[in-house]
């Protein structure tokens, strides 16, 4: 049996049903294609090593948890920090490769669960984050001079936040349609929120110190800002 302490962002195999996983890796598969078709429109050549940088950098910190409570740790997820570095579709991209690369070789969430940790964290979490960092910025630009850089961290660190949150509760809607183990669902969905808000926190000050530092450097290189401003007539 299946409890709810042994629920995660990296599910493993057996957590859902096959007819479950089966159905999200569809849905994965579709949707990262659409990603790839629309990433043209991301990519340049300041953006093509820049994306290969920031898999890299995701990789690497996932790789590090740190505890949220007892018995509890969590990771950075890098959706949001993708989407606003790179854009949301190259972002999406990233991410997908970072789970398929930590499934394949280092056995970090199960093969037959891929497709539903993709659609939860580079799907689901990179379109909530980016969604919220679009709006937070198009409300912050409307000073003459731009927002400035704290208030761009102040942006990264809510949109990973609820990136990580939202994710999360993908992942408790794919155990309401298939958990392969009885269980709650309130105490399922109480248990993810908890933790994964307390996660999306530790995720926020991730994604804002890094982007702040991107943004001060080379605010030419952050997606969020060039893709915004190219929307306002010179």
């Amino acid at each position: 049996m299946v409890t709810v302490q042994h629920l995660a962002m990296h599910m493993s195999d057996g957590i859902v049903n096959a007819q479950t996983s089966v159905l999200f890796g569809a849905i994965a598969l579709i949707t990262l294609g659409v990603c790839g078709w629309k990433s043209r429109t991301e990519l340049d050549e300041r953006t093509v090593p820049l994306a290969g940088l920031v898999a890299a950098f995701i990789f690497a910190v996932q790789m590090v948890n740190f505890p949220i409570l007892p018995g509890v740790s969590g990771h950075l997820l890098g959706g949001a920090l993708a989407a606003i570095l790179v854009g949301p579709y190259t972002g999406a991209l990233c991410i997908a490769i970072v789970l398929v690369v930590q499934s394949l070789l280092f056995a970090d969430g199960g093969v037959t669960a891929l497709g539903t940790n993709i659609v939860n964290m580079a799907i689901i979490g990179v379109g909530a984050g980016y969604g919220l960092a679009v709006a937070m910025y198009a409300v912050a630009r409307r000073r003459a001079d731009g927002p400035p850089v704290r208030i761009i961290g102040l942006i990264a660190f809510f949109a990973g936040l609820i990136g990580t949150v939202c994710a999360a509760m993908g992942f408790v809607l794919e155990y309401a349609i298939g958990g392969a183990a009885p269980a709650s669902m309130g105490t399922v969905a109480g248990y993810m929120f908890i933790t994964h808000v307390l996660i999306g926190v530790g995720e926020g000050v991730i994604t804002a110190v890094t982007v702040m530092a991107v943004a001060r450097a080379r605010p030419d290189l952050v997606y969020l800002l060039r893709g915004q401003r190219a929307e306002v007539p010179v």
